[in-house]
């Protein structure tokens, strides 16, 4: 190594400059050793299932934030994650692990993309210094401390007001089962408190009460009484509904009072503060003339744009971070944001960049940095700024480690692995690792699909007509009028933030016989899998019965066949007390889930734990005909074939859960498919195979209206309709309707130029 001009020598220090991963085994990866360049851009390629992220997510970057974790004290790791040892014999030269996923921000009603920015909180010190009236440090623009939030909606914006109907029967009496609130059913504690409360009587209907039972029955405060010898506390119904259900985080509830709860409490924003979530004293305090619920409330390309006319030197530094920062968030694509936007509705593309731009402001250096698919929502026109952005994180002199299907990105790495060849037990190989010409060359799936192009339709479909859309308002959508051809492929596109969703999910969702597929989380405990989302379960546990004369209920992992250790999970989940709980598998069962008694009885010389480890594509040949063939049939059409019957779904990704629950459509009489970015985690060769998908649903009779920004979609669709120009208030307007080939013909909005190159290759 040559002398540094500097001056430095160069040390063994400095030759520890590749991730060494030896012996990995996680999932399905098959003993993969590999050197990995630090300070450079790895991009990780291949089919879905194939074990990019078993090697990216589930080895190095977990192993990384484990080593950590464990720098901590016992009681500081008591609230962190568990995290286990990854499957793998050595990783050497690891850097601390930052993990820029899809990852929904939290649904903190109190988040919003000012504070997870901390863009807010340099605009509260800079409206503290400057704004007129002056009216005290920066807490009191805050609307998360209780001097500067509005007091009636306690700085939420928005106030709960509870359908009284949805709560009680008016016709009936309590003894006859008025309330119809969860939990609160005749003889229940709730209703034994109520009933003996003595404030009103419960022979008597709620319809007849008088002014003052009435109220005593809704809104009385906690009052202490007398039920039976117990001393208890009695309230309103209204008033106990608001704390036991209105106070609670709404994920954690049970699924049928979260059920109820959307049933009977509407939200409206506070008229006291304009859903500012501001006190008056934070309102009345402007600079030029602008309040900052005012900054708060613009597209952050327009505050930015007002900043820029802010001059003050006591606070210049902080005005030009500020200004950075904003200008970031407008460079990488989210210009059409606002910093009062709540952080839970954001898209996972959007969260995505927004934890970027974050830690793009970052001092950290020599850090690894991992991104799971980061163009996800991200039109062409986008995607080269995302690229600039990956290189300078790289350029500050860390390491930028990213699973990607894309060509645009795959082109700009140092290093590409390729894992493959196929997906689940033929996957988790390395079939290369170079940089991207030798990729080219190397007859690798990925390597011949990096110059593929999809061709425009030579013949596109004729509608049977059309699906009207007038005067469509919501958000940024400008009184939109289109119509949405029936019987054909039609494809909406758009920079993100040009109203796509607004139009479709808004207008066309809520139709009858429009089934949405969408990248959501599915609700489920852990216990929930393929098998069981699907009803896959049902037809084998029949086909189980019936082979061996038993029950079918021995067979579900939440019946009578569960191993009672785990309770059918598999694993037992261990509390440490000060340390972070542990997961280990079940030692009755092994893991298998079911009683050794039940593990007896076999099908076809399998047992139900065998079956449900089956991957789909395993499944359809062991099923040869029956409902389970159908089921696994359409798992296989939407390119799932590789997940195992029994997976977690928690364990899904984005894209995964969408085709599962497209899959499960595909058993409906749905007419209209709604279905948005199905290539999220899609590798280029597995597009192609939805393509001659949706074709099917097409020829099969039925509509299908996809969202989608990846230009062989927009090829082969029948009809597209492109929104814009632009995202936000620069958006909102249908720019283009027709078919592909007169959009590249003579198209001139931002789709059009890039799907014209994209076409002409």
């Amino acid at each position: 190594m040559p002398a540094d001009p500097s001056g430095f020598q160069p040390s063994a220090a400095d030759l520890h400059h590749v991730i060494e991963v030896r012996g990995a085994r996680e999932n399905n990866l098959a003993d993969v050793s590999l050197d990995l360049p630090k300070r450079r851009l790895t991009v990780f390629t291949g089919v879905s299932g194939s074990g990019k992220s078993s090697l990216v997510f589930g080895t190095i970057a977990a192993e990384a934030q484990r080593l950590i974790n464990e720098t901590y004290t016992a009681f500081v790791q008591s609230f962190m994650p568990s995290m286990g040892r990854p499957d793998v014999d050595a990783l050497r030269n690891l850097s601390a692990a930052i993990i820029v996923d899809q990852e929904r921000m939290g649904a903190n009603s109190r988040s919003t993309v000012g504070t997870a920015t901390d863009a807010y909180t340099m605009l509260r010190i800079v409206f503290s210094r400057l704004a007129t009236p002056h009216i005290g440090t920066s807490s009191a623009f805050s609307f998360n401390s209780a001097e500067g939030m509005c007091p009636a909606c306690e700085g939420l914006g928005q106030v709960s007001e509870i359908d009284v109907d949805q709560l009680v029967d008016r016709e009936r009496s309590l003894e006859q089962g008025a309330i119809t609130v969860p939990n609160f059913a005749v003889g229940s504690w709730y209703w034994q408190v109520m009933a003996g409360s003595g404030f009103f009587p419960v022979d008597k209907k709620l319809k007849d009460f008088t002014e003052r039972e009435w109220q005593d029955f809704l809104h009385k405060p906690a009052t202490k009484v007398k039920e039976g010898t117990l001393n208890t506390t009695y309230e309103g119904l209204v008033t106990k509904v608001r704390r036991l259900f209105l106070g609670k985080d709404r994920d954690a509830l049970q699924p049928h009072i979260r059920a109820f709860v959307d049933r009977a409490v509407a939200f409206t924003g506070c008229r006291a503060c304009d859903g500012t979530r501001l006190s008056a004293a934070a309102r009345s305090a402007t600079i030029d003339g602008v309040s900052i619920a005012q900054c708060s409330a613009m597209q952050i390309s327009d505050l930015a744009a007002f900043l820029r006319s802010v001059e003050d030197p006591s606070v210049a530094p902080l005005l030009a971070t500020l200004r950075h920062l904003l200008d970031s968030l407008v460079e990488i694509g989210l210009g059409y944001l606002s910093l009062d936007r709540p952080a839970g509705t954001l898209s996972g593309g959007e969260a995505q960049r927004v934890k970027m731009v974050r830690h793009l402001g970052s001092s950290l250096s020599d850090v690894t940095y991992v991104f799971d698919e980061p163009t996800t929502g991200l039109h062409p026109h986008d995607v080269q700024r995302m690229n600039d952005l990956l290189l300078r994180l790289r350029d500050k002199g860390n390491t930028v480690l990213v699973v990607e299907h894309k060509p645009e990105v795959i082109s700009i790495a140092d290093h590409v692995v390729d894992l493959g060849p196929g997906a689940g037990t033929d996957g988790g190989r390395i079939c290369y690792s170079g940089d991207v010409a030798g990729l080219r060359a190397s007859g690798t799936l990925t390597g011949r699909y990096l110059g593929h192009r999809a061709r425009l339709r030579e013949r596109v479909r004729t509608p049977r007509g059309a699906l009207a859309i007038e005067g469509a308002d919501l958000h940024n959508l400008r009184d939109v009028r289109v119509d949405i051809p029936l019987g054909v492929l039609t494809v909406v596109t758009g920079v993100a933030g040009s109203g796509k969703s607004s139009l479709i999910h808004g207008y066309v969702a809520g139709r009858e016989g429009v089934a949405v597929a969408d990248q959501s989380p599915i609700r489920g405990s852990r216990r929930s899998n393929p098998a069981t989302y699907t009803g896959l379960l049902g037809p084998i546990r029949t086909a189980f019965a019936k082979a061996n004369g038993v029950k079918a209920a021995l067979f579900s992992a939440n019946s009578e066949g569960a191993c009672p250790h785990c309770h059918g999970i598999g694993l037992v989940y261990t509390d440490l007390a000060m340390m972070a709980g542990v997961a280990s598998v079940c030692e009755e069962c092994q893991g298998k889930r079911f009683t050794p008694k039940v593990l007896t009885y076999q099908l076809r010389g399998k047992d139900i734990s065998e079956v449900l480890a089956m991957s789909v594509a395993q499944a359809y040949d062991f099923f040869p005909t029956g409902q389970a063939h159908a089921v696994l049939g359409r798992l296989n059409d939407v390119g799932l074939g590789y997940l195992r019957l029994g997976q977690p779904l928690n364990t899904l990704s984005g894209g995964e859960r969408q085709r599962l629950k497209l899959a499960t459509h595909m058993n409906e009489k749905a007419t209209t498919y709604v279905l948005d970015e199905p290539t999220t985690g899609l590798h280029m060769a597995d597009v192609d195979q939805l393509l001659a998908l949706l074709d099917r649903l097409v020829d099969d009779g039925n509509t299908v209206v996809v969202i989608e920004h990846h230009q062989a979609v927009m090829a082969h669709a029948d009809w597209i309709v492109d929104l814009g120009p632009g995202a936000g208030h620069d958006g909102g307007r249908v720019v283009f309707t027709g078919t592909p080939a007169e959009l590249v013909a003579k198209g001139e909005t931002l789709t059009a130029r890039h799907l014209r190159e994209y076409v002409e290759g």
